[in-house]
């Protein structure tokens, strides 16, 4: 799954409030492909660094995100219209592997984004999945899951749910704590589990090396940077602070 890096030019043909502080974009360009859990970074004029934002869908060269409205770079982005031209790199970092198993999606806050697109590709495959989504609050909900915490935390059902459906793989993305407790449970029930990891990322191509993280391969420690090495690692591989 390590994709060319590519320039894109895209023209926006929607952009719209899905939730509190929270925007879908849509872009027609010429990429034709990508998997669940890559990424795509937007430049933003007279900003430094370009904007690093998860693949919710691609379809007929339609490529969707979310994003919440945090920082300058998100602003600018609330303020395009249909038909601006939005320059990024894309496909970038290491997507999913899907495997032919019973599939639990996890996915809390803005997190949602790329297991949406997973979600889409397993029934695809024809793969049965459950997907469960939180959020701090009723305003933030973004729909598309099958099950939704609001306001508690996404992690306190998630022994029932394996029991229940007999879940034999997690693939989760949202805040290191609820990654960290998703990766600890998978270990419990001894099934496997890939993350998605959230990290403030700068160059996004993994040269500034400034979204590393602690891996352990092979009984030795491994520093990986998020954008290049991942997004997404096996769970019993991460080092957790």
């Amino acid at each position: 799954m390590d994709k060319i890096k590519n320039d894109f030019t895209g023209e926006i043909i929607n952009i719209e409030k899905i939730a509190k502080d929270t925007c879908k974009m849509d872009i027609f360009s010429s990429l034709k492909q990508a998997y669940a859990g890559q990424f795509i970074s937007i430049l933003c004029p007279n900003k430094t660094l370009r904007r690093p934002f998860s693949i919710s869908n691609l379809d007929n060269n339609i490529i969707t995100i979310l994003f919440k409205l945090k920082g300058e770079g998100t602003e600018y982005l609330a303020g395009l219209e249909k038909k601006d031209k939005v320059k990024f790199l894309a496909p970038l970092g290491h997507g999913f592997q899907i495997k032919n198993k019973k599939a639990l999606l996890v996915g809390a806050g803005i997190g949602i984004a790329p297991m949406l697109f997973l979600k889409k590709n397993l029934e695809k495959e024809h793969i049965e999945n459950y997907f469960i989504t939180g959020f701090k609050s009723k305003d933030e909900t973004i729909e598309g899951s099958d099950e939704t915490v609001i306001g508690g935390s996404v992690l306190d059902n998630l022994e029932n749910i394996i029991k229940e459906k007999n879940i034999e793989i997690i693939y989760s993305c949202g805040p290191v704590p609820v990654l960290k407790g998703v990766c600890e449970i998978s270990e419990k029930h001894n099934i496997d589990c890939q993350v998605a990891m959230e990290k403030v990322m700068a160059c996004s191509i993994g040269v500034c090396r400034g979204c590393v993280i602690n891996l352990k391969k092979n009984n030795e420690i491994i520093r990986a940077s998020v954008c290049k090495d991942g997004p997404v690692f096996e769970g019993k591989e991460i080092l957790w602070d």
